[in-house]
């Protein structure tokens, strides 16, 4: 493992917005450019890099095609891919719209993991059409993430890719998003002194999200978790993956919608744009905990949360206990990587979100219980922590010695 853990990252001032001219400065040409790990100062150096030098390590790659993890970046390099078909907030708006996101993605994988990665964002919609352009482009990229994917093509999408490719696929929309959830649900339970098994949870949204939140929880030891969308509590009716959900959640079979669901609950999680009445709060378990996580407006306003609930968290930088989900996929992607897994399984997922909470026990409270995305431990921590259980996992695929 050589990440850096004495990297120092200043938290941003939060309290002065940047101002609309100095957004568009900071994409002029684009966040990104490449960079030499070694210099070309002269005709030596260009010999051992490029022509006649280059064309031995070729031959030996094509020799042993195993070498390209040592001898090209492809170890190293992400592909952080998108449709532009859900894109933050902004929905459906295409994948040249969407590339500035991408390039941020990528920015947090350079700062946060130490890892290069590069946008693709493709011109289709269509699930295999996806597949094959990734398939065919495997020898450049050493994983894949999942980026901005609208449900429930990204079920099938993520599916397809994890057995098509020999390498790391993971949407982070899901699973970035439910790692963090269950780590910051660990701090909540352990700044209280909460049960993570005793909790009745109501998960309001069962997109992309919702879908890998609940299931995560459950394979943590939660046992009362209720999903809902737009048309209520969920059922096997649903079809889909929401069909399948249906039937490892709702264990006391509730009917109804949002008020029926948050009946003595214990945890909101909101996961969409609707709103929550605040006299629902009052129907809630003693001290409950609202995560309201809608972007950039919560479910319900934290301040009017805070009078109800032992615990608020929002996804915003400019309220305590931000669910981000830069704490989770630079450290993944790292410790995938490092040992050279084929895949990314549940238990190096659980790992993850372990790793975030125990980073976050040393200053834990009521509005800390998740670490700040600029403590340079985490992603050293998550990285060590997901390689470990990639190792212990038949699954993963590991291709490192131990």
């Amino acid at each position: 493992m050589t990440m850096s853990p004495e990297r120092t990252l200043s938290t941003p001032d939060i309290e002065l917005a940047p101002t609309r001219e100095e957004i568009f400065a900071s994409h002029e040409g684009g966040k990104l450019s490449t960079g030499l790990s070694a210099p070309l100062r002269h005709a030596r150096d260009l010999a051992i890099a490029y022509t006649p030098g280059v064309a031995e390590v070729s031959r030996a790659i094509a020799a042993e095609p195993a070498l390209a993890r040592r001898y090209t970046w492809t170890d190293r390099l992400v592909a952080v891919v998108s449709d532009g078909t859900a894109v933050l907030g902004l929905g459906n708006i295409g994948p040249r719209a969407s590339l500035p996101v991408m390039e941020g993605k990528s920015a947090l994988f350079k700062t946060f993991g130490e890892l290069d990665s590069i946008p693709l964002v493709l011109d289709t919609t269509d699930v295999d059409e996806i597949v094959e352009t990734l398939v065919r482009l495997r020898p450049s990229f050493g994983a894949v993430n999942l980026e901005d994917v609208s449900a429930p093509r990204c079920f099938e999408l993520e599916r397809k890719l994890v057995e098509a490719l020999d390498c790391p696929v993971m949407h982070d929309d899901q699973h970035g998003t439910a790692i963090v959830l269950l780590a910051a649900l660990k701090g909540a339970c352990a700044a209280t002194g909460r049960e993570l098994g005793s909790l009745r949870t109501v998960i309001s949204g069962a997109g992309a999200a919702g879908v890998a939140c609940a299931r995560i929880l459950l394979a943590a030891g939660a046992t009362d978790v209720v999903v809902l969308d737009s048309r209520g509590i969920i059922d096997t009716a649903r079809g889909g993956e929401k069909a399948a959900l249906a039937a490892e959640t709702n264990p006391r079979g509730i009917t109804g919608g949002i008020a029926e669901a948050m009946d003595g609950a214990d945890v909101f999680v909101g996961l969409s744009s609707a709103t929550l009445p605040q006299e629902l709060l009052t129907t809630m378990a003693p001290a409950p905990f609202v995560f309201a996580l809608s972007n950039p407006d919560p479910e319900i306003h934290p301040a009017v949360a805070a009078r109800y609930a032992a615990v608020v968290a929002t996804g915003r930088s400019d309220y305590p206990n931000q669910i981000n989900n830069v704490l989770a996929f630079p450290g993944v992607f790292r410790g995938a990587l490092d040992v050279g897994a084929r895949r990314i399984t549940e238990s190096m997922k659980l790992a993850a979100a372990e790793a975030i909470f125990r980073v976050a026990t040393d200053d834990l409270g009521v509005d800390r219980i998740v670490p700040s995305p600029f403590d340079p431990r985490v992603a050293v921590e998550v990285a060590q922590a997901v390689a470990e259980a990639a190792r212990r996992d038949p699954a993963a695929g590991v291709t490192q010695p131990v």
